[in-house]
């Protein structure tokens, strides 16, 4: 029906993108209703002074052409990229929105940047993949590796039978002594529990096809692979080579989303938290929003209503209240929050100079910090995700990560003392030089990664009440309570604006995002080097 209201509550990636597909394929008229102050969610980009930090490292890349494609028509691509856009779309076609972009001459352009990550463990830098190569050999040393492969092989002749938990899960797919170097301490840093109380349903969403067997196949195979396609899709997700970014951090995206949305009539409103979700049967009928600017509430009605707001907020804001049994399971959702320190600094106390008179810098985009006697889990270098990142080309600005659950320590530091923390943490393991620290600053992310224990294993009937709603559609990360990529994340947005200007109330099609077989990547696939996976699909690796 036309000129209706669908109410959009989350401007982050799906909801933005949900807002962007109703004005551009229909007449109805999206509202978000966002509580915070910013655009993007956890993909947003964090201005300080001229220095950008992005909230987990964002790398732009699908296995869907619908997603690319999206991306590059609000963002265009740099200059000299072409073959790589062709070989993705797999047809000869002009790069959307006309042409050659070159950076040096504008913001507003899609960048193509190399992966590399390592993990820094025992004092040592790792390549990620590892590699069963002589640098490997030497910093582990051979009886170490000796007993990795030893468990490796025993694992696959004698694999536990059921596989409930994340430690069964990693232990059956890569042995228990790798398992135990550089899986298990990551892993419980990240999440904050053992991994005996994780579902292993988190290792098969998140790892899906990927094992030691598999990597040495791959390694194989990366000799006869054509290095230019973008999209990879026959590359396991965990280990994509290449990747777009827009120059200014992820955040520029959904700005650019925002704007285009409400240039076509869509309304968004930030600082506008909803307060109460109405129901009447088995619809839901208003929201009541609480806006910060004056503290006033209101009503807001519409036909449909798109939700990406944390499910357990969602539950306990209904009206009439939910069944005891769903208010149960709705409390029992665990989160994990998110500490980002940046840092500016003169150079690193590791890697090697640029170009003569530049800082002493590493060429990772992150780095996986598996060093006991500290609380930091990764490390980000934004000068090598875009120049655009960095105010001054002549400094190190460094984002480090915390995993932590709001109300502990570590959350509730003062930023005095998380910065003091953080400078002492990366000294500690021999990063950097605290003397060389020039300027710092600290952003906190409630609710960034929604957990796979607590409640989780009930979750099914949680979901079986809300998808009862037949005008409420649950997309994204949290309002799924899955942990959906940005592309994941977008493509469920897709799918239910697609349902609803259909007419379609049947949710099935939404859930099936990031569950089907394109995305749990079975297929065979190259590495961008000859090794087994490190401990980045444990955590946020691409948030």
């Amino acid at each position: 029906m036309p000129g209706q209201t669908v109410v959009v509550i989350g401007a982050g990636p799906a909801g933005l993108t949900a807002a962007h597909e109703l004005v551009e394929k229909s007449d109805r008229t999206p509202v978000v209703l966002e509580m915070s102050d910013h655009l993007g969610g956890i993909s947003r980009t964090v201005d300080y002074k001229g220095y950008r930090i992005d909230i987990g490292g964002h790398r732009f890349f699908s296995k869907s052409d619908r997603v690319m494609d999206w991306w590059l028509e609000r963002l265009p691509l740099e200059a000299g990229a072409h073959d790589g856009l062709l070989s993705y779309q797999g047809k000869e076609r002009a790069v959307p929105r006309g042409g050659d972009v070159d950076p040096e001459r504008t913001d507003h352009v899609m960048l193509v940047r190399r992966r590399k990550s390592r993990i820094y463990y025992l004092g040592k830098f790792f390549r990620y993949p590892l590699r069963l190569d002589a640098d490997t050999l030497i910093k582990l040393g051979l009886w170490r590796v000796t007993r990795i492969a030893a468990s490796y092989l025993w694992a696959r002749l004698r694999p536990i039978r059921p596989e409930e938990n994340l430690e069964q899960f990693f232990v059956n797919r890569f042995g228990r002594r790798l398992y135990q170097t550089f899986f298990k301490s990551y892993t419980e840093k990240v999440w904050g529990v053992p991994c005996e109380e994780i579902s292993a349903t988190w290792g098969r969403q998140r790892i899906k096809g990927l094992n030691v067997g598999r990597a040495v196949r791959h390694a194989l195979r990366k000799l006869v692979r054509r290095p230019d396609d973008l999209a990879q899709k026959e590359t396991e997700t965990s280990l994509i080579e290449r990747f777009l970014y827009p120059k200014l951090g992820p955040g520029q995206m959904w700005e650019t989303v925002a704007g285009e949305v409400r240039a076509k009539g869509g309304a968004i409103h930030l600082r506008h938290r909803v307060v109460k979700v109405r129901s009447r049967g088995r619809r839901i009928v208003g929201v009541d929003v609480r806006s910060e600017m004056d503290e006033e509430v209101r009503t807001v009605t519409g036909e449909h209503f798109i939700s990406t707001m944390p499910i357990r907020e969602l539950v306990e804001q209904l009206e009439p209240d939910a069944p005891s049994e769903i208010l149960r399971i709705a409390r029992g959702l665990i989160y994990r929050d998110f500490v980002a320190v940046g840092l500016l600094l003169e150079e690193l106390e590791v890697g090697k100079r640029r170009r003569e008179g530049g800082p002493r810098l590493v060429d990772d985009n992150w780095i996986y910090v598996q060093e006991p006697g500290v609380h930091l889990g990764r490390l980000q270098i934004f000068n090598n995700w875009s120049p655009g990142m960095v105010r001054d080309p002549d400094k190190v600005w460094l984002g480090l990560e915390y995993f932590c659950t709001e109300g502990d320590e570590v959350w509730q530091l003062p930023d005095d003392r998380m910065i003091a923390l953080a400078e002492k943490e990366l000294a500690q393991i021999g990063i950097i030089d605290r003397g060389k620290v020039l300027d710092a600053t600290v952003v906190r992310m409630p609710k960034a990664y929604p957990a796979y224990f607590g409640s989780f294993d009930q979750f099914d009937t949680l979901r079986s009440y809300l998808d009862g709603f037949e005008n409420l559609f649950l997309i994204g990360r949290n309002g799924m309570h899955r942990y959906n990529n940005q592309d994941h994340s977008m493509l469920t947005a897709m799918a239910a604006v697609g349902n609803i200007l259909s007419g379609c109330t049947e949710k099935a099609s939404i859930w099936a995002i990031n569950t089907e077989q394109e995305y749990h990547e079975h297929r065979a696939a190259p590495l961008p080097e000859d090794g087994v996976p490190g401990p980045s699909p444990l955590g946020p690796e691409e948030t």
